[in-house]
């Protein structure tokens, strides 16, 4: 069991849209990210996902068939999967991200060809993991391999 600090998990970067994983249960990452600006139209067809507004924003949450959701610190949503959406922050917000391990975060549309599109990087100051997603027979919490099958 690792504690990860929220304020010194945003402190240790600076790239918007550059999400770093904080922490992983149950075949879930929470990531930590900087947005800023628009991002791009995107879903993602198998999964969900959560936006929760830590500091900063507020963050738009807009939609092709629905209106727009405005987060404010201490506020999150839910976008259920296959829904387009685009997130747009109007100033810096400093968000978590809860989705299944391996979500990409462009979703559906790819790479789009600016660093939009990342590999998450994990914590300097480390991940947090549960044990759910080890290796079977692996009985140390956090090592092996997780459910994406990528050596932890």
């Amino acid at each position: 069991m690792e504690k990860v600090s929220l304020a010194d998990g945003f402190d240790s970067f600076e790239e918007p849209w550059s999400p770093r994983l904080a922490a992983e249960l149950n075949g879930q990452a929470v990531k930590l990210a900087r947005l800023d600006g628009e991002f791009v139209w995107h879903s993602h067809p198998d999964a969900d996902e959560l936006f929760w507004v830590i500091e900063g924003g507020p963050l738009d949450v807009e939609f092709r068939d629905a209106p727009t959701e405005t987060l404010s610190p201490g506020e999150l949503l839910v976008v259920p999967a296959g829904v387009e959406h685009r997130p747009v922050a109007r100033e810096e917000a400093r968000v978590a991200l809860f989705e299944p391990s391996g979500t990409e975060n462009t979703g559906d549309a790819g790479d789009t060809g600016d660093d939009r599109t990342n590999d998450v990087t994990e914590l300097d100051s480390g991940v947090s993991r549960g044990r759910i997603g080890v290796a079977i027979g692996d009985g140390e919490s956090g090592t092996g391999a997780g459910t994406d099958g990528a050596s932890r």
